[in-house]
């Protein structure tokens, strides 16, 4: 088992029909050390937060098409519906009325700004909005991930591969996993892994949670689920991800 380290910067989408918003927007963060992809309409918007999802979203709510709350409200139902992890958006809008800032907000946008605005206000707000909400969209560039011979675990692009070919994991089963590559090797719990991921006990959730989440990924990484030889039962203990 190797190890593979993210210094990559974090990664921003713009999403905005104005091509001067975009440019002047792209600079700005840009200058502020974030990675910086735009596109300029809601269809294209969507394909990219759903192939390769940013740690960051700009996006303007007139747009042509399909309108920023209604890529904001699909983006929403998408993560309660897989349990994902809340992609940090922050909604622009040339209305400066109260009913708009009030849907956007009520939609999940984590933060407003109206046009005309700072491009440097904008950068601060975005180094804001990543620190609140805990930059899980593009994880910790500061981490270093295990990387299996078979398995591959890609903390800032919150990708796997198994035997070169990607996997689809649903937010926890990949906070699972990262768990335990981080300690392989190592008994782990079911206790401590309620704890660690969930950031919860048997009050709220019991160690049926962590038992279920384990068969999942097991059905995905093991050529034999029924016989698992990456992540093997510890008997009375809990889990072990051999490496």
């Amino acid at each position: 088992m190797g190890l593979r380290r993210h210094d990559g910067p974090r990664r921003v989408l713009v999403v905005d029909d104005d091509e001067g918003v975009r440019t002047s927007v792209t600079w700005a963060l840009e200058a502020d050390g974030f990675a910086v992809e735009s596109v300029q309409d809601g269809v294209s918007a969507i394909e990219r937060i759903e192939s390769s999802p940013p740690s960051l979203v700009v996006l303007d709510l007139s747009l042509p098409g399909i309108g920023g709350l209604d890529i904001l409200r699909r983006v929403r139902e998408r993560e309660q519906r897989n349990d994902a992890f809340p992609l940090p958006i922050i909604v622009l809008s040339g209305r400066d009325g109260e009913t708009d800032r009030i849907v956007g907000l009520d939609l999940g946008a984590d933060d407003y700004l109206v046009k005309p605005f700072s491009p440097g206000e904008l950068a601060a707000r975005a180094r804001s909005v990543l620190r609140r909400c805990g930059d899980h969209g593009g994880g910790s560039p500061d981490r270093f991930v295990p990387r299996g011979v078979d398995v591959e675990v890609d903390v800032e692009s919150r990708e796997v591969w198994l035997d070169g070919e990607p996997v689809t994991l649903a937010a926890k089963e990949f906070e699972l996993l990262l768990y335990f590559v981080d300690h392989p090797r190592r008994a782990c719990t079911r206790d401590e892994l309620l704890a660690a991921v969930w950031s919860s006990g048997e009050g709220w959730q019991t160690p049926a949670t962590v038992t279920e989440h384990v068969y999942r990924l097991r059905q995905k990484l093991e050529d034999d689920p029924g016989r698992p030889k990456r992540l093997t039962t510890v008997r009375a203990v809990g889990y072990r991800w051999e490496g």
